[in-house]
């Protein structure tokens, strides 16, 4: 843990925020490849099954939102401690990270299992496919424990530094996940075989071992969990709240405008528009990969920074950030601008038509917004390392409903009202699909204005000196801002 201390409070800062971050985008590249995987076997039992997974796809975005408070609350509150050279505080503040995530998914996980069925037909599950994905959901729903308690000792070690053991866990969950995905679909020898269950039981199994390894690598020289670092407090479970709530709220915001979005592209622009917003959303995951591995990075870097009192470094790190993150993105914006039409087809080899033709026009839209996602991204880390995480919540909420989801209503027919999932919105103006894709790249751009206009004017009044002086006053558990 020196050794990586040393480095983030003293070293390149480009080499070591690539060197922290390329971990972190090998694990998202990862997770995404365990859902392909699991689309591919699930599609051998038949469209049901591939649609009651998929049902639950933004159900399950909602949960994991909900369960983000103590994996960000423990990366920042880690770095801090870490930074301030207070190596046991900020084991302690795992130990605090892990019985919050224990207890927060238990409870979403029984609530969510009493009453799947309910929630599926709430999101529009046909009585075709509504018994698998209440099963499916239920299931996994169970495991929601195991998977918040190993993202938050996940969160630890991406607070100290050591972003590899990260990358292990998730190595080792997806890896148990692929492997058991076609014994207990299909079964083999005296398992029999299960199909939908069977799915969920092995995304179950991927959380239990994910969690097995972190505490392994915890009780390890990596993090030397101990039996002295088990005694809690109030004021540290106030402190990971204050930090990790709004990123919650923030979550939920973006989660919920992307379901509305759906019913928006489906009434608007019908199979062809759903096939190439879905697509476009695709691609678009990937795309951001890098960005996301690098605010995650610089969320470490800036919080080490601060807790040692380095706030001049706290900003270089974030301005270095998102040199990187822009050039990046660019590039990867300007070979789908480029290409859009084999981009696609990597996704969706079969697509053709209307749904082909929207889709590369949504791939052009998106691709001039990449910049300003990555942007974003480390801007929001600066002020995330500096626990001023409401900051995120704000910027997302202007995002996603102030701009995001009014401009793409405009694409909704100017003939009444239209309600979706119980949401009712105005009147549009029949602007058709445009509407919806340039609304996702506006909104991108405009909350990267927004937001760098606003860091310029914190750092001004001093974002991070203040951030420090806060931090070595509180012993590492300020509140967010």
């Amino acid at each position: 843990m020196a050794d990586r201390r040393a480095d983030i409070v003293d070293g390149s800062i480009p080499r070591t925020l690539v060197g922290l971050a390329l971990p972190l985008v090998a694990q998202n590249v990862v997770r995404v490849a365990q859902q392909v995987i699991d689309t591919f076997w699930l599609g051998r039992l038949g469209e049901t099954a591939v649609a009651a997974v998929g049902l639950t796809i933004p159900v399950m975005g909602v949960l994991f939102a909900l369960l983000v408070t103590p994996f960000v609350g423990t990366q920042i509150l880690v770095s801090q401690r870490v930074g301030a050279d207070d190596g046991d505080g900020a084991t302690r503040t795992v130990v605090h990270g892990l019985a919050l995530a224990l207890v927060l998914g238990a409870a979403l996980g029984v609530g969510v299992f009493l009453v799947a069925r309910p929630i599926v037909t709430l999101v529009g599950a046909g009585p075709d496919v509504a018994p698998a994905a209440a099963l499916y959901l239920g299931v996994v729903a169970l495991g929601l424990p195991l998977a918040a308690a190993s993202d938050a000792l996940e969160a630890g070690f991406v607070g100290q530094g050591d972003s590899r053991a990260s990358l292990w866990i998730n190595v080792a969950t997806v890896a148990v996940n692929v492997v058991l995905d076609p014994i207990l679909i299909f079964g083999v020898g005296p398992i029999t075989a299960m199909g939908v269950r069977g799915a969920a039981l092995a995304t179950v199994a991927g959380y239990a071992a994910g969690l097995l390894l972190a505490l392994a690598l915890a009780l390890g020289p990596r993090m030397t969990l101990a039996r002295r670092h088990l005694s809690l407090s109030v004021d540290d479970f106030r402190a990971l709240l204050s930090v990790g709530a709004p990123i919650t709220g923030r979550q939920v915001v973006s989660q919920s405008v992307r379901v509305l979005l759906v019913g928006i592209v489906a009434i608007t622009g019908g199979a062809a528009g759903l096939a190439a917003y879905t697509v476009g959303a695709r691609v678009a995951s990937v795309a951001v990969l890098p960005s996301q591995g690098l605010g995650q990075a610089a969320q470490s870097m800036v919080g080490q920074n601060v807790g040692a009192g380095r706030p001049d470094r706290a900003g270089r790190t974030t301005r270095v950030g998102v040199a990187i993150a822009v050039a990046a993105l660019a590039a990867l914006g300007a070979v789908q601008w480029v290409v859009p039409g084999p981009v696609a087809r990597i996704f969706v080899p079969d697509l053709s038509g209307d749904g082909f033709a929207l889709t590369v026009d949504y791939l052009r839209i998106l691709a001039y917004g990449y910049p300003a996602i990555g942007a974003v991204d480390l801007l929001l880390a600066g002020f995330n390392g500096a626990s001023r995480t409401r900051t995120s919540f704000i910027a997302d909420l202007v995002k996603y409903w102030g701009v995001r989801l009014p401009v793409a209503a405009l694409a909704l027919p100017a003939t009444a009202a239209v309600a979706i999932f119980g949401v009712t919105l105005a009147p549009g103006f029949d602007l058709g699909m445009p509407a919806v894709f340039w609304a996702v790249t506006g909104s991108n751009v405009a909350a990267a204005v927004g937001v760098a206009a606003y860091y310029a004017r914190a750092v001004r009044g001093g974002l991070f000196a203040d951030a420090a002086v806060d931090d070595s006053a509180s012993g590492g558990t300020d509140p967010s801002d």
